[in-house]
């Protein structure tokens, strides 16, 4: 029979003793590195993660491909010259010395037209003939004065001399001047009226009636309106053409009260017309009127146009930016900068190896000239600091993208 051996109870206690403290040592060690690995690894997560809400840098990672995809632009902030401007509207005219309207001086018929709208014509080159019975009678009138007028000036110096040699009577030479003098205003006043007829009034003396009369532009310019049919009789001072001399043709723009005083001579203009959407030309002011236009309450500000092209027919409607200040900002194209949460921003750029990394940076938007804005910084930049000058949208949609993966 085998002995069972005793182990006194007191030894037996002690080693439990010893068991359970060695167990509530490493549990409790356990558990202290767990939480703290834990609150080390929250710490790290809310770091890491960022916040653009919160101002804190996210970064967007762009790969060589990536990049040369979306031609990026990329370049150091540079000072531009920036334009306050006045938005201004109104239509391309020309002045009324360069505008002219051909009537007729009596009721006649139109015999032949010799030009169509849109024909160039030269100072005094025949537009379209007249004729009428009434054309004919002014020259026949103007030949029986002229030759009277010979009669009595003979007669006018022969009573001159009589009178001279104590001959003839003072009333006789009276008469005779006064007829002479009569029947030379006779002459002058008809010749006159040939001449704006565009008769020669020589080849009248020489006995040469002409059967119709040329009618011609006072100006250089286009025709623009032609408002006759051959045959057609017109009444006198009837407008019977429109000629405008459009190589002096200007903008002229409607400013309102509330920006008059910002405009004044020698400011740029920049306008476009509807017919060349996305072409801009140029203009200087060199008038301003100084009386309202009642409706609107605006006053007429003309701008000469430089290097002038064809197509700049006068009434075209015109949409204009008068220039009123200009000074040196840091300015970026509109594309460099987006807006998220009612926050604008930009992206630096730097290059990591053969990718690219951005960080956008908050600034505020001032103002715009054509496609540039003028930004404010609330940090000043280093002066090598790179930025994104285009896809700033892209990269922000980028940058919320791996945000929300981030989430999840």
């Amino acid at each position: 029979m085998k002995k069972l051996k005793y182990i006194p109870i007191t030894a037996m206690l002690f080693a439990l003793t010893l068991f359970s403290c060695g167990d509530s040592k490493t549990e409790d060690g356990h558990d202290e590195a767990t939480h703290s690995e834990t609150e080390e690894n929250n710490s790290e997560g809310e770091t890491g993660q960022g916040n653009l809400n919160e101002g804190e840098a996210e970064e967007v990672m762009l790969t060589a491909q990536q990049f040369e995809a979306l031609q990026m632009e990329i370049d150091t902030l540079a000072q531009r010259n920036m334009s306050g401007y006045v938005e201004a509207n109104g239509t391309l005219e020309v002045p009324p010395q360069n505008e002219a309207n051909i009537t007729a001086l009596a009721g006649a018929n139109v015999a032949s037209i010799e030009v169509i709208e849109g024909d160039e014509v030269k100072k005094n080159q025949a537009v379209a003939y007249l004729s009428h019975p009434s054309i004919i009678q002014i020259q026949s009138d103007y030949l029986n004065a002229y030759s009277n007028s010979k009669f009595l000036k003979q007669e006018y110096e022969r009573q001159k001399r009589l009178y001279e040699a104590g001959v003839a009577s003072g009333m006789n030479f009276q008469k005779a001047t006064a007829d002479y003098q009569s029947s030379t205003a006779m002459v002058n006043g008809l010749e006159a009226q040939l001449r704006q007829y565009n008769i020669n009034a020589n080849g009248v003396r020489n006995g040469t009636i002409y059967q119709r009369v040329a009618l011609r532009s006072p100006i250089s310019g286009v025709v623009e309106k032609v408002f006759i049919k051959t045959g057609q009789y017109v009444e006198p001072q009837t407008n019977l053409m429109e000629i405008v001399d459009t190589d002096h043709v200007h903008a002229d723009l409607m400013v309102f009260e509330k920006d008059v005083d910002k405009v004044r001579k020698g400011q740029k203009v920049r306008f476009s017309i509807q017919s060349r959407p996305g072409k801009e030309q140029e203009a200087f002011i060199y008038s301003v009127s100084q009386t309202f236009e009642q409706d609107p309450k605006a006053v007429h500000v003309h701008a000469e146009i430089e290097n002038k092209e064809g197509g700049l027919i006068p009434g075209m409607y015109i949409k204009g930016k008068i220039e009123v200040d200009n000074q040196q900002t840091t300015a970026l194209p509109e594309s460099a900068i987006v807006t998220e949460a009612g926050k604008d921003y930009v992206f630096t750029a730097q290059s990591e190896g053969d990718a690219w990394s951005f960080i956008p940076v908050e600034v505020t938007m001032g103002e715009k000239d054509g496609d540039w804005i003028a930004i404010r910084f609330f940090e000043t930049p280093n002066p090598k600091t790179r930025f994104a000058y285009n896809n700033a949208y892209y990269l922000m949609a980028e940058m919320k993208k791996g945000e929300t993966e981030h989430e999840h």
